[in-house]
């Protein structure tokens, strides 16, 4: 029997669109958390963040993963060891690098 994992039951996607901007990996953004579910949320609002990867679950949501640019754990975000990478959604950042969209 297949047990539910985070790392096996998620897809990657190359890059989302925000409006008119594309997100990719090691894109920076600022943090603008909505939730404010926990302290975290707080502590991380307006932080710089690097997007390490751009993650969608089985139910369609995509969640992207951050690294607080100024973390001095910043090595260990992107080995993926926990209290160092952050899942924001796409409505919770700002981009910092405006970027249009590349047609195909």
């Amino acid at each position: 029997m297949h047990e539910w994992t985070w790392e096996t039951d998620r897809r990657r996607l190359e890059c989302i669109h925000v409006g008119p901007l594309e997100l990719r990996e090691r894109d920076r953004v600022r943090l603008r958390p909505r939730a404010r579910a926990d302290i975290f949320d707080m502590a991380l609002d307006g932080k710089i963040a690097v997007i390490e990867a751009i993650e969608q679950d089985l139910e369609g949501r995509v969640h992207l993963a951050v690294i607080i640019e100024d973390d001095p754990g910043h090595d260990l975000g992107l080995l993926r060891q926990p209290g160092h990478r952050f899942f924001f959604g796409p409505d919770e950042v700002e981009p910092l690098e405006r970027q249009p969209r590349r047609t195909p």
